[in-house]
């Protein structure tokens, strides 16, 4: 009679780039807004200020949508930035960014119905916790050694 012994195999868990933590945290975060926004729509009342002409206390315009565009397009950029940028800049630029970011999600609960705040809590809190996870990425960004600051990936394949 055989003994088997099941060994399980662990699972290859390769370490991720920064960059790529940066992208997927704002593609994460971009995903979340868009759909915070959406569902914002729900809220009794909402639909028929936007048909009235009016979005929070401000009047709809295209100077309105547009400063609304810039204000999406940033986190969708840094998507592609995250990846695109030089390590130094891409660093600052997420720092700086998220920074930036924090007092628009929190801007978010001004002006909310009683009734919807834990809705808002709740997505303003995930929406933080992300940005967290952004400016504690960014900042603690792996430094090259001495060793290798100055060497290309073809030259650390020559020399091995």
């Amino acid at each position: 009679m055989t003994n088997r012994t099941n060994t399980p195999k662990l699972l290859d868990n390769p370490p991720i780039p920064v960059q790529a933590k940066l992208a997927a945290a704002w593609g994460t975060l971009i995903y979340l807004i868009l759909y915070i926004d959406y569902f914002h729509l729900y809220q009794p009342g909402e639909i028929d200020d936007i048909r009235g002409g009016f979005i929070f206390a401000f009047d709809i315009s295209g100077g309105l949508i547009s400063i609304f565009f810039v204000i999406i397009a940033i986190p969708g950029l840094m998507v592609m930035l995250s990846m695109a940028l030089p390590a130094r800049v891409s660093r600052a630029t997420n720092l700086v960014v998220a920074s930036l970011q924090i007092p628009l999600m929190v801007f978010n609960i001004v002006g909310s119905p009683s009734d919807f705040v834990i809705y808002y809590i709740l997505t303003i809190g995930v929406e933080l916790l992300i940005l967290a996870f952004i400016l504690r990425t960014a900042w603690t960004w792996p430094r090259a050694s001495a060793v290798t600051a100055g060497r290309t990936k073809t030259d650390l394949r020559q020399s091995a």
